[in-house]
Order: structure tokens, then C-alpha cells, then sequence
């Protein structure tokens, strides 16, 4: 049974911009993002099945349910040839996508993912820490890879933490098993769009050469590393994110030169 997935639409004509969320947190990771985007544009943003207010199917969760999820959401609401922004997981999703349906996809921006994340035993030792201690167990080490210094001194700090412990049990252990799952270095080695790489300089969970090596798989690609930001750079340094997104989607053609 196909979950509800949660979404929110901004604008009403123009290109599409989609973002897909990171393990752990929901669509207001963007927030920031969106609100510095040039007008003109539709934008879509969802939560990740067993994340924010989407369904929360039982664990575990494959991969290609994940891709199934946002090719359904793209369908139902006519979305075609858009920007595709994933982060993390996000970024799986974003080039498992485009492998199957590439109609619905002109540009992608790959950020702070890769085509593998670590080692399969990882994630199910990350699976049983939080079946035995919840996501309380694991946000300090959570906040460190995710955020930059900056941020981990900030007072918004808490705001971001508790998204992460808000996030239901089952939702992240079952896309924690979908990562386990995933490699993807021959499907987007084959890969023949626009694309652009974004990572962090202090990411912790990403290390910005393993984002870099996963773009230049993609003849033609971009790369932009934002300083003193982490695993969510889009919340470290959302004017910075907002402006190299900007930059690619003029320099694809996918909106107008300003």
C-alpha cells in the first residue's frame, strides 16, 4: 500500500524545483532555502515516508519504495523536467529517480550523499541503538555530523535537535535499513544530466571528497563547497545554498539569466 507522503507546493507557474528531506528531519530543513529562491518558480517539498507528517509504513523500508514514493508524488502533481534536490537520503533518491524516469527530471543537485553511504553493518548497528535507546540516544553525535561550529554554538540548535527526536522510531529505522541497502556507482555512473555536487567543509557524516567523487561520475558536473557548514548546509548557511542553486538552475536554462 502506497503511503500518504506529506508535501507542501509554493508558487503557482513556472519550472519545477522538488527537495527531498534528510534521514531524520522533514521539509522545514528548506525553509530558509525557499524563501531565498527568485520568484517565478514552483517548488515542492516533502517528507520522506516514516519522517515529519508523512505515513509511517513498518520497517524496513527498501530504496526503491522511497524512489516509488517521490515518483508518485511527482506524478500526481504534474511535475516534469524539474530541478531535483536531494540531501543525503534525499540525494539517493534523487539519482535512483532519475535512473527510472528520467522525464520527470532535467537537472539534479546531489547534496552531501553519495552513491553508498559506509558500511551496510553501520546503519544496523545505527538501527539497534535506536530500537534499544530511541533517537535520544544518538541526537549529540547526530548534531555534530550535521552541523557546522558555527551552528553548534547557535541558540536555533535545540529547534534542530528536537526535530530530529521528533522524528517517529520505526521512520528512521526503516530508512536507515534503505541506505544499508543502497549503492548506486554503475546506475548514476550511466547518468547523462545536469549536475550539480554540494557538500560541507565541517560535514560528519559526508566528507565533502566522497560528494565530489560521486558528481564527477557525471560528465559536465558542478561542484561547490560551502565553508564552515556541515551535513545541512541548507541550515548552515542558507543564503550561500540558495544562491549556488540559483546559479545552476540559470546556467541549465532551467529558469531565466537574471
Amino acid at each position: 500500500m502506497t503511503p500518504n507522503i506529506h508535501s507542501v507546493v509554493d508558487g503557482s507557474d513556472g519550472p519545477w524545483v522538488v527537495f527531498a528531506n534528510s534521514l531524520g528531519t522533514d521539509l522545514r530543513i528548506w525553509d530558509e532555502v525557499v524563501a531565498r529562491l527568485p520568484s517565478g518558480i514552483r517548488i515542492l517539498r516533502y517528507d520522506m515516508r516514516g519522517h515529519g507528517q508523512s505515513d509511517v509504513p513498518p520497517t524496513p523500508y527498501s530504496m526503491g519504495a522511497m524512489i516509488a514514493d517521490a515518483e508518485t508524488l511527482l506524478d500526481h502533481n504534474g511535475v516534469k523536467d524539474c530541478v531535483f534536490v536531494g540531501l543525503a537520503i534525499g540525494g539517493m533518491v534523487a539519482q535512483g529517480l532519475a535512473v527510472k524516469r528520467l522525464d520527470l527530471i532535467r537537472g539534479m543537485v546531489l547534496s552531501n550523499t553519495s552513491t553508498k553511504s559506509g558500511q551496510a553493518s553501520m546503519w544496523h548497528d545505527r538501527i539497534e541503538a535506536v530500537k534499544t535507546g530511541g533517537l535520544h540516544s544518538i541526537a549529540d553525535a547526530v548534531m555534530q555530523r550535521w552541523f557546522g561550529r558555527d551552528m553548534l554554538r547557535s541558540p536555533d540548535l535545540p529547534r534542530w535537535r528536537k526535530m530530529l527526536t521528533d522524528t517517529p522510531k520505526e521512520g528512521y529505522m526503516g530508512a536507515c535499513a534503505a541506505i544499508a541497502g543502497t549503492d548506486f556507482y554503475t546506475p548514476t555512473s550511466g547518468l547523462r544530466l545536469p549536475t550539480l555536487g554540494i557538500a560541507g567543509s565541517e560535514d560528519g557524516a559526508m566528507p565533502p571528497d566522497m560528494v565530489r567523487e560521486t558528481t564527477e561520475l557525471i560528465p559536465g558536473s558542478q561542484f561547490h563547497l560551502i565553508r564552515r557548514a556541515g551535513h545541512l548546509p541548507c541550515v548552515d548557511a542558507p543564503e550561500e545554498y540558495a544562491a549556488t542553486l540559483t546559479k545552476f538552475m540559470r546556467d541549465i536554462g532551467h529558469i531565466p539569466a537574471a
